[in-house]
């Protein structure tokens, strides 16, 4: 999910997109205030990483990083580039591939590299505040791209909050005072306070323990606490483990399933016999389903039947290939991981013939 330091410009932002589709384009979420985008995009490890190059190749050539203005705070033009593994994959895999990706961006485009995230002894905090040394490269930073910070790490949620009848200095109380390093703070959460356009205050948050700390656990904590609250977002994707209202439309596991029914549509149609023609039809309405699928239980539990079934149709129409096979997979076991004990209670017919099928 790299993080771009660019969310207005419409045509810089459709070249990154551009490049991001050497792997498996799932999202992209410009933010005009922080002038800033995250790219999600999901893959094996060699389409992954050669995504990643062309997509930070792209940010180095066409922004210049002391033209930039943005409530954010930034090291580079390309970020931060968080490498998250999915499905069987594990964190240290991902720490492998992080380096090699940051071993590439300097040898391929001499942008320094700092390492973050899992197994590194970096924070992004002291590396934005110039307290580190680049890792690869340097020591000097590029003179227009700055610098990358590479790192693996697990699913988080980055959650925002629009605060209502509260200066500065308040909302900042508040937001270290919610933050897991305080005590009486909130398990994984931390948290920034910027003010945007239109005199708006916003409370932004990353949330990395998701079994314990989730947007709505969040929200019930801020309202106990008095504040007044506006708009909520989350940015990028969120793992439907954690998915709540604010999340609707920008759920992982449908849009892995969407994607994937979206590419075996364009392998069908091309093809172009009648039959192939009638199976990309019915892909593409899967997809667009996946797309517009709720944030409740019945949602999740049905988007996990029909992206198990979904593989099924594609293996029968001989165009399902491992790719497209794990996505499927990721998605499905994501959302069944989702459905709550209650729910599970509720709908066991359906639930203990989903598991058959994954097991």
């Amino acid at each position: 999910m790299p993080n771009f330091s660019e969310g207005r410009d419409n045509l810089i932002l459709g070249e990154l997109v551009r490049a991001a589709h050497r792997a498996y384009f799932l999202d992209l979420d410009p933010d005009p205030d922080h002038n800033r985008a995250v790219v999600s995009i999901a893959g094996p490890r060699q389409k992954l990483a050669d995504a990643l190059l062309t997509a930070v190749a792209e940010a180095v050539e066409r922004i210049d990083l002391r033209q930039h203005q943005g409530v954010h705070p930034r090291v580079g033009v390309a970020d931060v580039v968080p490498i998250i593994p999915l499905g069987s994959a594990e964190l240290e895999s991902a720490r492998d591939m992080a380096h090699d990706v940051a071993e590439r961006i300097w040898d391929e485009l001499k942008v320094p590299v700092f390492y973050y995230g899992h197994g590194e002894g970096k924070r992004l905090v002291d590396i934005r505040a110039g307290r580190a040394t680049p890792d690869v490269g340097g020591p000097a930073l590029h003179p227009t791209a700055g610098a990358v910070s590479v790192g693996a790490r697990a699913s988080l949620v980055a959650f925002n909050v629009i605060l209502y009848d509260v200066d500065l200095v308040a909302a900042r109380a508040l937001a270290r005072s919610i933050r897991e390093t305080m005590a009486g703070g909130l398990r994984g959460v931390q948290a920034l306070v910027f003010q945007l356009r239109g005199n708006r205050v916003q409370l932004s948050m990353n949330l990395f323990r998701l079994d314990e700390t989730r947007p709505a656990d969040v929200i019930a904590e801020l309202e106990r606490r008095g504040a007044s609250l506006g708009a909520q977002e989350v940015v990028g994707l969120c793992p439907a483990m954690a998915a709540g209202g604010a999340a609707a439309g920008r759920v992982l596991e449908a849009r892995l399933a969407a994607v994937a029914a979206s590419r075996a549509a364009h392998i069908a149609r091309q093809a172009g016999d009648e039959e192939r023609q009638a199976l990309a039809a019915r892909l593409s309405a899967s997809s667009t389903e996946l797309l517009a699928m709720g944030v409740d239980q019945d949602a999740f539990l049905s988007a996990a039947e029909q992206s198990v079934a979904l593989a099924h149709v594609m293996r029968a129409g001989h165009i399902l290939d491992d790719d497209l096979e794990a996505m499927l997979d990721v998605a499905a076991r994501g959302l069944r991981a989702s459905i709550t004990a209650s729910t599970a209670a509720l709908y066991r017919a359906r639930i203990d013939a989903l598991d058959s099928r994954l097991a």
